[in-house]
């Protein structure tokens, strides 16, 4: 019987009307409605003959989480699996949402910057030169190091390696032009572009996900998980092609750089999602990717996962791409140190990766890569890899194989070894490129 807004259930003992539970939980009628309508809060009871909703006061707190969850952006179909866990979970999962967030505005931000510093130099440059078009201006080190120089983007050869995996060797030689406005000039050194690049299984598993490439205009590692991981690293640096996304000999103003590296960035979504639909749960299978594209006298970065790449310049090793996990959130966040970081117990969790696709999932639920331009100068040494070789190596380890290391594919064979001597307990996938004179200069 109903009394000041309140009933008494069979089996739920005393309950509140939805207007008494909307001022208990200070959400609207409207609001809890709603959240019954999508599954995210039920009432109590349903009255049978005129479809009255009843709640318990205890699922206040329930329905006030769905309401905060909902003011920092959470995806209902996300609040769905959070409001269904226990707390301790809940937690872990609100952390990985809100540190993915900030992983994708520091990517806006970056491109933001990047803007205002590419348009600020154009405009100085047309304000110098009277009638001049313009082009594009450069962009900075992410690493904190200056930069300067070009490189080339010009075809050459590749050739299949031998030992450990599937490897590759081979360089291709340009020259970079500067200018008012454009980037390169008639004193611009030619600069020659080496790489080398190897796979491994490891000493523990016994299939390789991880997949490598170099050749001309790409550099990329990628590292499969799941039972279509394979599939998904492979189809991923194919996307990334120069016969996939359309690459031409000549540079490319950054405008067109940047929308090239926006459409490979869709192209690896995509085909990762065609790659793995077969699989029984398409997303629980995927890759991390991190690339390097060379086109003119420009280099585009393309990353999302834990892969990582790095630079080596002045004798220093710089981290030129960010994490997308977890334990990366907590160092950013402060609640973990670096040297907490390395023997963390809990899993990889991955933050951001290219996925599959629920079949039952009305929306695609990959995530989009990081992209951004660098420059390279004569001398820069890159390594690309997996975190089978980054997880169990430190980086003055790392340091001292690539500083050490004559060409580019005693490098990978150095790092690789390294992986091995730690345990090997992981797929490795590395890619090292030297940027030097061309022996035309």
């Amino acid at each position: 019987m109903e009394r000041e807004g309140r009933v008494v259930g069979a089996a739920s003992g005393e309950l509140v009307t939805i207007g008494e539970f909307a001022r208990l939980s200070r959400l609207s009628a409207k609001a809890l409605r709603r959240y019954d309508e999508l599954g995210l809060l039920r009432p109590a009871l349903v009255d049978p003959v005129n479809g009255y909703r009843y709640y318990d006061p205890a699922q206040a707190e329930g329905a006030r989480l769905v309401a905060w969850l909902r003011r920092i952006g959470m995806p209902l179909s996300r609040i769905g699996r959070v409001v269904a866990l226990d707390a301790g979970a809940a937690a872990v999962e609100i952390r990985a949402y809100w540190a993915r967030v900030e992983a994708e505005t520091a990517a806006r931000r970056d491109l933001a910057m990047y803007l205002v510093d590419h348009l600020s130099a154009e405009g100085r440059a047309m304000a110098r030169i009277p009638g001049d078009t313009g082009g594009s201006g450069n962009t900075g080190s992410t690493a904190g190091t200056g930069s300067a120089g070009n490189t080339a983007g010009a075809v050459g050869a590749a050739s299949t390696g031998e030992a450990g995996g599937a490897a590759f060797a081979g360089g291709l030689d340009g020259c970079g032009r500067s200018g008012p406005g454009a980037s390169g000039g008639p004193g611009a050194v030619p600069l020659a572009i080496r790489w080398a690049a190897l796979t491994d299984a490891g000493a523990v598993r016994t299939t390789n996900q991880d997949a490598a490439f170099a050749g001309p205009g790409l550099l990329a590692v990628a590292d499969g998980f799941g039972e279509g991981g394979a599939e998904a690293s492979a189809a991923a640096i194919e996307a990334l092609k120069p016969s996939a996304w359309g690459a031409r000999d000549g540079a490319l103003s950054a405008a067109d750089l940047l929308n090239a590296l926006e459409d490979t960035a869709d192209s690896a979504s995509r085909a990762v999602r065609d790659a793995v639909a077969p699989c029984a749960a398409p997303d629980g299978s995927g890759t991390t990717l991190t690339a390097v594209l060379w086109t003119g006298s420009r280099l585009g970065l393309v990353h999302i996962g834990d892969s990582r790449a790095y630079l080596l310049r002045g004798g220093e090793l710089f981290r030129i791409t960010h994490d997308h996990s977890l334990v990366q959130s907590m160092i950013d966040d402060g609640s973990l140190s670096r040297e907490e970081a390395a023997s963390h117990p809990g899993p990889a969790l991955l933050l951001k990766a290219l996925v599959g696709e629920a079949r039952s999932a009305p929306v695609a639920v990959a995530c989009r890569p990081d992209v951004r331009l660098r420059e390279a100068v004569a001398g820069d040494r890159y390594l690309l890899c997996s975190d089978g070789l980054s997880a169990v190596v430190d980086e003055a380890e790392l340091r001292a194989a690539v500083i050490a290391a004559e060409d580019p594919e005693e490098a990978v064979r150095r790092l690789v070894g390294l992986a091995r001597e730690a345990g090997g307990p992981d797929n490795v996938a590395c890619v090292v490129a030297d940027v030097g004179v061309s022996a035309e200069a």
